[in-house]
């Protein structure tokens, strides 16, 4: 594994332990060139998965972006990261296991909208902003009354 700190091409593992969830293998590395800390993450990976994008480019499945666009949708919120992980280990899987090597990138948002809406309601309401593309006040208006989110009477929406 390369060092993040100096990019030495090996490095010694201290400890290993699997993950709260038990879906990766969590190790504590050390590098002997720089004497860097650092921690990595084994998982399983079914099979490679792509992504068919609305424009119809395909990208393979990056965990990794899936992350960052929940972390971003969660940003400033009171949520554990240990529950983020889960829900991204979960989308993961499901993905994987719906047996297409070939996923359209609605199937992915819509289980991304699916998992954040039990989880907080305005990390849901930040993702679907960008995943429906909203462009004006309207649109988040319609969006909460059809969620059934706004706690505003209906004479004020």
């Amino acid at each position: 594994m390369r060092c993040p700190f100096c990019g030495h091409t090996e490095s010694q593992v201290k400890d290993s332990r699997p993950s709260e969830d038990g879906a990766a293998i969590r190790r504590r590395r050390l590098c002997p060139a720089c004497g860097g800390r650092f921690t990595t993450f084994e998982r399983i990976q079914l099979r490679e998965l792509t992504v068919i994008k609305r424009s119809g480019r395909r990208t393979p499945f990056e965990r990794e972006k899936l992350l960052r666009s929940i972390d971003i949708a969660t940003r400033k919120r009171s949520i554990d990261p240990e529950q983020v992980e889960r829900m991204v280990n979960g989308i993961t899987r499901q993905l994987e296991s719906m047996g297409e090597t070939e996923i359209g990138s609605e199937v992915v948002g819509e289980l991304v909208m699916k998992a954040l809406k039990t989880l907080d309601d305005v990390a849901y309401v930040r993702y679907a902003s960008v995943y429906r593309d909203f462009r004006e006040t309207r649109d988040f208006a319609d969006f909460l009354g059809r969620e059934g989110l706004s706690d505003a009477p209906d004479e004020e929406r």
